[in-house]
């Protein structure tokens, strides 16, 4: 499919309304976040444990030996 002629580039940038708060988010969620070794340790202390249902029901290697690498 072609046309006769080229239709112009939509500018997705023109008339967008910004706001400071827009741009200070924007920044924010540009730079990563790198926890200390305590703020990792505490975030993996906030973690729950999976009920002891939902790990018996998951699959897994099946045999007689256990797996082996």
């Amino acid at each position: 499919m072609s046309s006769a002629e080229s239709s112009a580039p939509i500018d997705l940038e023109a008339g967008l309304r910004t706001r400071p708060e827009d741009v200070a988010a924007l920044r924010r969620a540009a730079r990563p976040t790198v926890l200390s070794l305590d703020e990792y340790m505490e975030f993996l202390a906030s973690v729950e444990d999976p009920p002891c249902e939902a790990l018996k029901a998951r699959r897994g290697p099946r045999g007689d030996r256990p797996f082996e690498l």
